[in-house]
């Protein structure tokens, strides 16, 4: 099986730790391969970072489906241009939201999310509103870090640790790391809220992410063709 993590950001200054992260979840009979944006935001940080990043996106993913790949994972929190992506290809996309959320809820009966700015809480807000799940997520809490300096990962452990406690005050059951940039921080987040108050799962997007392709893989599953359906056939300018 081959996964293809479409990093979009124009960098490859995440690319190591991304693979590396990538690696601790998935064994190594699968293969693994990443690539960036040739042009889009170097971040995405705003609807206006998705709406620009997205034909970039879907470039790579066409590229990956036509190079074999047998899933694609489109590492960003905030799911950009997944659904499209799911029309343009006949294979497994998914991005960092929905298989965080939906590992999240058999978990607990609430979830929180931890997130970087106060730009990306409207994005994350009209995610849980589209999934349906809106009222169990309890809060979203911003550590108040760009996304291209979560590498301070002692300074990004302090912030995640005050803003779990302000989600667990207000009721949260379960916690979500709301940005794939927050690298090997879930399980010592965890285990330090468990040392502190109580035990409460802290989901991985990328861990949640990867796990659900190889399970649609497992099981022959490919996205709906009555929800995602090919692009009618026309002239498109610049596609």
């Amino acid at each position: 099986m081959k996964i293809h993590i479409v990093i979009p950001i124009t960098s490859d200054a995440f690319n190591d730790q991304i693979l590396l992260e990538a690696r601790s979840y998935v064994g190594p009979e699968i293969e693994i391969e990443v690539s960036n944006l040739s042009h889009g935001p170097a971040s995405i940080e705003s609807f206006y970072d998705e709406a620009l990043a997205g034909p970039a996106i879907l470039s790579e993913v066409r590229r990956a489906a036509d190079s074999g790949a047998d899933s694609v994972f489109i590492t960003c929190f905030g799911d950009p241009a997944v659904p499209a992506a799911r029309e343009l290809v006949d294979i497994p996309v998914v991005g960092g939201f929905e298989p965080a959320v939906a590992t999240a809820l058999t978990l607990g009966a609430r979830f929180s999310v931890l997130t970087v700015l106060e730009n990306v809480v409207p994005m994350i807000s009209d995610l849980a509103t589209r999934m349906g799940i809106r009222e169990r997520m309890v809060s979203v809490e911003v550590v108040d870090t760009p996304v291209l300096e979560l590498h301070d990962g002692e300074a990004l452990g302090k912030s995640l640790a005050q803003a779990s406690h302000r989600a667990l005050d207000q009721g949260a059951d379960v916690l979500v790391l709301g940005c794939t940039g927050m690298l090997g921080v879930a399980a010592a987040l965890q285990s330090q809220l468990e040392t502190d108050r109580v035990r409460v799962p802290v989901v991985d997007p990328t861990g949640a992410s990867l796990g659900l392709l190889l399970t649609l893989q497992s099981m022959g599953l490919r996205p709906s063709r009555r929800t995602y359906m090919p692009p009618p056939d026309k002239e498109r300018i610049g596609a």
